[in-house]
């Protein structure tokens, strides 16, 4: 783990290092004045790596309402009903299920915060690092360069998560200037990304077992290729070559990887295990480090039930919160090994033994605890189902990324494994671009499918079967429909936070029906502007259909 050893050694030793920046009201530009900083190389690069701490919160499930939560809970696959007594939450989650939210919600507030405060501590360090001598930071230009690229990409990416959620938004690379800033068009904002990402990718460093958890070269042609892929649904211009050459560059390997050209793990779980910094196929990803920094992967509070640590082994549980929808388990054949790695479904036995049950804790105490592909109190004998008529069975669970488990110690004492809480969470996966390129492909070619996109789907779900199972679920021209396409992203890349761009570009966002969802409103691609904003900035626009 020696790339991550670095980065958090670093930031230990000169920033309060937190499992996620929690305090929406910090002042985080101006923690410590830039004359008495950036007076080494230790220094400076403490503060290109600040925002990084940062992606914790915003990124991935993390406890907060990041971009994540309004990305998969609006979707058609995820959901957090209220089991019990637990996950009402004031109601937050199914108006994200039913798509009934209102300018005023706060978590949608909150995610608008946190990808704009980490914008922020992109802007800091770019307006330091461009004021200050390099004599003074002790780094050489190139270093300063190369910088000043990577934090711009980083702050693309988050230009790009928020124009996704939210359209038409400010775009501010000064801090404090202006101090209310006007609504930029949908259109400029991604001319802006496109443009900033265009002018920094050959400078910033290429992927490498040191940039693992950073932007690089390499994490710029995914931030393209992604633009690429939802231009027509973001702008209403379709650049489907565009795309596709975004992601030749990083299926040729011609993006700057010191560790030569990337490949597909060969098979379906390196990508998410306590050693997935060393996979062939990640490209961008949010680096977790419990070993040297105390800096721990925080999903496991979204989607663990209270008993979980009893179930793989490990010290950690979580809020019984996420479950999947009723009916994606079924999706998955029997034979695709994804539905036995990535899901949890089930009677539930102590990962110690093999064979103990894990006993439930709420509506079935003492029983053993079961998950299973409904979502109702059947306790009672109820055959209703919806967001509202859950128990702490309902629902096959999340199962992907492994934390990894405890060992024996001396005694027979647990012990903690030496990669246990590493596990990194993924943003892009060279498998999302392999994805991306052969639905290019296919809307080049009016949703039909040739050759070459068949291969690309094929190469990467061939790993979800045995060899002998493997001629039986293979894709054809003829198989590979548009419908069979989204449905097979769903498989692949479940809990990873696309669900919602898939469907909006599949025309199935708004006029989708599922489980407990009916269609809505087609302004509900667009989140609102969050109204606690807009009270502070009387020049920020509304999105249509909102008051």
């Amino acid at each position: 783990m020696k790339s991550k050893s670095l980065i958090y050694t670093v930031l230990a030793g000169v920033l309060c290092l937190t499992n996620a920046c929690t305090k929406l009201d910090e002042n985080a530009y101006d923690v410590i004045i830039a004359d008495d900083f950036y007076n080494n190389k230790t220094e400076v690069l403490s503060a290109v790596l600040r925002p990084y701490t940062h992606a914790n919160a915003w990124v991935s499930p993390s406890g907060q309402d990041g971009w994540w939560r309004l990305a998969e809970l609006s979707g058609d696959q995820l959901a957090w009903p209220t089991k019990g007594r637990h996950g009402e939450d004031g109601g937050k989650w199914k108006r994200l299920h039913y798509h009934t939210w209102t300018v005023d919600e706060d978590g949608i507030n909150r995610a608008w915060v946190l990808m704009y405060w980490g914008m922020g501590l992109c802007n800091s360090p770019i307006e330091n690092l461009e004021s200050q001598s390099i004599t003074k930071m002790g780094i050489t230009e190139t270093e300063k360069q190369s910088y000043i690229a990577e934090l711009k990409l980083l702050r693309a990416f988050h230009y790009l998560k928020l124009m996704d959620l939210f359209g038409n938004i400010p775009v501010v690379t000064k801090i404090g200037e202006p101090a209310k800033p006007e609504t930029l068009s949908r259109k400029e904002v991604f001319e802006f990304i496109e443009r900033e990402i265009k002018e920094n990718i050959e400078k910033a460093p290429k992927l490498s077992r040191a940039m693992m958890g950073r932007m690089s070269q390499a994490g710029g042609y995914a931030m393209l290729t992604e633009l690429y892929l939802n231009a027509e649904a973001w702008t209403g211009t379709p650049r489907w070559d565009d795309c596709i050459a975004a992601a030749n560059k990083l299926i040729s390997g011609e993006a700057g990887s010191q560790n030569g050209t990337m490949a597909l793990d060969p098979n379906i779980t390196d990508q998410f295990m306590p050693t997935n910094d060393l996979s062939k196929e990640v490209i961008f990803s949010v680096a977790y480090n419990y070993t040297i920094a105390n800096f721990e992967p925080s999903w496991p509070s979204e989607f663990y039930h209270f008993k979980q640590q009893e179930i793989y082994g490990g010290g950690r549980n979580g809020n019984d919160g996420i479950v999947v929808i009723p009916g994606v388990y079924t999706t998955f054949k029997d034979a695709d090994l994804r539905k036995k790695e990535w899901l949890l479904q089930g009677k539930m036995v102590k990962f110690s033994d093999g064979k103990t049950p894990v006993l439930a804790s709420e509506e079935y105490k003492d029983e053993q605890l079961e998950f299973v592909d409904y979502i109702r109190k059947a306790k009672s004998g109820s055959t209703v189902s919806t967001m509202s008529e859950g128990e702490e069975n309902s629902g096959v669970r999340f199962n992907k990324y492994k934390l990894g488990n405890q060992v024996a110690g001396p005694g027979g004492v647990p012990a903690i494994n030496v990669n246990y809480n590493n596990t990194d969470w993924n943003i892009y996966r060279l498998t999302w671009i392999y994805f991306a390129k052969a639905e290019a492909i296919m809307r080049k070619n009016g949703g039909v499918a040739n050759a070459e996109a068949v291969q690309l789907v094929n190469d990467s779900k061939k790993r979800a079967f045995t060899d002998a199972e493997w001629a039986a679920n293979a894709y054809t021209t003829s198989t590979l429909t548009m419908d069979e396409l989204l449905a097979e992203r769903g498989r692949e890349f479940i809990f990873e936070g696309f669900r919602r761009d898939d469907l909006i570009r599949f025309g199935k966002f708004a006029t989708g029906s599922w489980w407990d969802h009916t269609p809505t409103n087609a302004n509900k691609a667009l989140y609102p502007i969050p109204q606690q904003q807009r009270n502070l900035n009387v020049n920020l626009s509304q999105n249509p259909g909102y008051n």
